[in-house]
């Protein structure tokens, strides 16, 4: 196993332990931390998907550019 890899199974656990110890000792309602915790769920769970789920375009876009189409496109016109 790798050294962050343990550190990160070990920051994953301390964080849930963490904030139950803080709910019980500042005696917060947990209606509200759930509230608040589905809240927060999507925007986090995007983030990380954007960091961990991203293409690696460095292999293939490494010396080539976009190549974008540039023909004009016209709106039909109505002739009477």
């Amino acid at each position: 196993m790798k050294k962050s890899h343990m550190w990160m199974m070990i920051l994953c656990c301390l964080i849930p332990v963490a904030g139950l110890v803080a709910v019980y000792f500042f005696q917060i309602p947990l209606s509200k931390v759930v509230f608040f915790g589905i809240m927060l769920l999507c925007p986090i769970s995007h983030l990380l998907m954007m960091k961990f789920m991203g293409h690696d375009h460095s292999a293939t876009e490494q010396h080539t550019q976009h190549q974008h189409h540039t023909s004009a496109v016209t709106a039909p016109t109505q002739d009477k």
